[in-house]
C-alpha cells in the first residue's frame, strides 16, 4: 500500500509550529507494511488542500492518502468540504468507524467532521490533526485499508492465489 500524507495547518505550512501528526502516521503505516511516498504540508485554505488532493491522488503514485488536521468546528476547519469537492464518491462508513471506535477514549470524537471517499484510484481518509486523534483513528480502519486498496485496484480480494498456477 503506497501512501502520501498531507497535514493540513496554517502554523505547520508557515513554519511556525511542528507537524506532530505526519510524523507517528508515516511510521504507523510503515510498520503496518505500507510505503510512505509522499509527505506535505499545506495551510488552511480550501483551495490549497483541494489542489494537493488532486495532485496526490491524480499521479497515479499513491494508494492512499491520509490527510491530518482541518476536521473540527473552528472556521479555518476546510479539510472536510476541499476534500468532498475532489471525491468521485464518498465512503462514509469508514468515518462512522473512526468515530465510534475512538469515542470511549475521546468523548467529543463525534465532533470530527471527517470524510472519507475515492478519487480516481485513491482512497481518501481525513483525520484529525491532533497525534492521539489521527493515531486513534487510523487504528480504527487500518486492518480494512488492504482490503479497500484491492477493491479499488480492480483486484478481486477473494480470488484463490492458487487459481491459474
Amino acid at each position: 500500500m503506497r501512501a502520501a500524507i498531507l497535514t493540513v495547518s496554517d502554523r505547520a505550512s508557515r513554519h511556525e509550529y511542528p507537524d506532530r501528526s505526519g510524523p507517528p502516521l508515516a511510521e504507523r503505516i510503515e510498520s503496518a507494511g505500507g510505503l510512505v511516498v509522499a509527505r506535505e504540508i499545506v495551510s488552511d485554505d480550501i483551495e490549497v488542500i483541494a489542489a494537493a488532493l488532486c495532485a496526490l491522488c491524480d499521479a497515479g503514485s499513491v494508494d492512499l492518502v491520509l490527510t491530518t488536521g482541518g476536521t473540527g468546528f473552528a472556521p479555518r476547519d476546510v479539510t472536510p468540504e476541499a476534500t468532498r469537492r475532489v471525491l468521485d464518491r464518498e465512503a462514509p462508513g469508514l468515518a462512522e468507524v473512526m468515530r465510534q471506535a475512538t469515542r470511549p477514549g475521546t468523548p467529543t470524537a463525534p465532533l470530527s467532521r471527517a470524510i472519507c471517499g475515492l478519487r480516481g484510484r485513491a482512497i481518501v481518509i481525513n483525520l484529525p490533526g491532533s497525534p492521539r486523534g489521527a493515531l486513534g483513528c487510523l487504528e480504527a480502519i487500518l486492518d480494512l485499508l488492504p482490503h479497500a486498496v484491492t477493491l479499488v485496484r480492480g483486484g478481486n480480494p477473494h480470488a484463490d492465489p492458487r487459481a491459474g498456477a
